[in-house]
């Protein structure tokens, strides 16, 4: 029971993350650059590896994948942690794939986010590594 309440609250916190981030992309300026210039040459300007897209759309489009990378790294664990805990149980492979994806996470949060998905990622990373922790004793 304990091992199921921490993959799910990190589950939860994944998806939260995923979902306030996918929100701020589409419905707020939270990441147009501070200075209005910068964005205007995003939206000007493409990249080295296709003129097909501007900066600007490839920022949005990394954001929105960002996003629903979370949410679904948190959807599938949820899914799993509520209905087939047993499978996760009997698979230490897929619990300890939780702690490195979720490491992962906190390795890119540490380098190159801010703080509030640094500590929501690291409290979700300690959840899925105690849990792992609890079912493999």
């Amino acid at each position: 029971m304990l091992a199921q309440t921490l993959i799910v609250t990190g589950a939860l916190l994944f998806g939260l993350l995923g979902t306030l981030h996918l929100g701020a992309t589409f419905f707020t300026d939270n990441f147009n650059a501070r200075d209005a210039a910068t964005t205007a040459a995003m939206k000007a300007t493409s990249p080295v590896l296709t003129r097909r897209t501007s900066l600007w759309n490839a920022w949005v489009g990394f954001n929105a994948s960002h996003s629903l990378g979370a949410m679904l790294f948190g959807a599938i664990y949820m899914v799993l942690a509520l209905g087939h805990m047993q499978m996760l149980s009997q698979s230490p492979a897929l619990l300890w794939l939780a702690v490195a994806g979720s490491l992962g996470y906190l390795a890119l949060a540490q380098r190159y986010w801010f703080r509030t998905p640094l500590v929501g990622i690291a409290l979700a990373s300690t959840c899925f590594f105690m849990a792992a922790l609890v079912l493999s004793l």
